[in-house]
């Protein structure tokens, strides 16, 4: 099966597929970085990094000996911080289809109609799906039917998969309609042993932790301040207890002298993994060079 992927970063849904037994044909980003990542990692057989905008997809392919008919999987997902959680907290930013790079969702139709493979593949942050997005989230339905696939949709928690790391991620999968067929989500292999229970449990094994995954490497906070991660309370970070964040120096929760308000930062300042559950999502952040 040949996938074209699109907005394709580091390789992620890349890597994913091809360990999978698909072969990866064509990728492409408009950050050096990640293109030099694909390529340095041989992930597929051609990488172009440019402007979603200006790819042909005919042309890219036929430098390979291939055409859009070739193609049976497109996979992609469109940047996300129009439809992220943190994006209720930048209120300098628009949302969804009203974000200045919401043209991201208008490029991956512009492929899927231009290919027309047998299936697509969509990710994206599971705030897709919250209502102030829902503009987005019925292009996505409608694009997809006019074109001609069914499609299936799921926000999905890796760590109910065995991942060592929370991470929901909306999922939507299509088939072409002439197929007659849906995909089918894998049933879920992990629970969460807090919130599950009893026959709920059966078959399922607990939530794979931090502890499982990294315990046996020492993670002790090093003496030379160079080498700790963060910025400016960078120091603090050893004083917080495994699983909490900077909500720790807060009046509230009865520190002694309090260093910050209650909810006056984003919950992922000072967060400290515990080992006795799953990883949080890793937060990315840009920098300007």
């Amino acid at each position: 099966m040949n996938v074209l992927s699109i907005f394709s970063g580091g390789g992620g849904i890349d890597c994913g597929f091809k360990k999978a037994g698909y072969d990866i044909c064509f990728s492409t980003d408009f950050w050096q970085p990640a293109c030099e990542t694909l390529e340095k990692n041989r992930v597929g057989r051609l990488v172009k990094c440019a402007d979603i905008r200006t790819i042909n997809y005919a042309e890219e392919l036929a430098k390979i000996g291939m055409a859009v008919d070739d193609i049976d999987v497109l996979v992609g997902g469109p940047p996300c911080p129009a439809y992220s959680k943190s994006r209720f907290y930048r209120k300098d930013k628009k949302r969804a289809l009203e974000d200045e790079n919401s043209f991201t969702l208008y490029e991956y139709f512009r492929a899927l109609k231009e290919i027309r493979p047998k299936v697509f593949f969509f990710e994206n942050v599971f705030g897709f799906v919250y209502k102030p997005h829902k503009a987005a989230f019925d292009l996505l339905k409608e694009r997809a039917s006019t074109l001609g696939y069914e499609i299936s949709y799921k926000v999905i928690n890796a760590a109910n998969y065995g991942v060592p790391q929370i991470r929901e991620r909306f999922i939507c999968v299509g088939v072409k309609r002439e197929y007659g067929k849906t995909f089918v989500f894998p049933a879920e292999t992990h629970y969460n042993p807090e919130k599950i229970s009893g026959k709920a449990t059966r078959g399922k094994k607990p939530w794979v932790t931090c502890g499982d995954a990294i315990g046996d490497l020492d993670y002790d906070l090093p003496e030379d301040k160079d080498m700790q991660a963060g910025s400016k309370h960078k120091d603090l970070l050893k004083l917080v207890p495994p699983g909490d964040n900077y909500l720790y120096f807060t009046a509230e929760r009865g520190y002694p002298e309090p260093i910050f308000k209650w909810r006056s930062r984003y919950w992922s300042f000072l967060l400290k993994l515990s080992p006795e559950k799953p990883s949080w999502t890793i937060q990315a952040i840009s920098r300007k060079q």
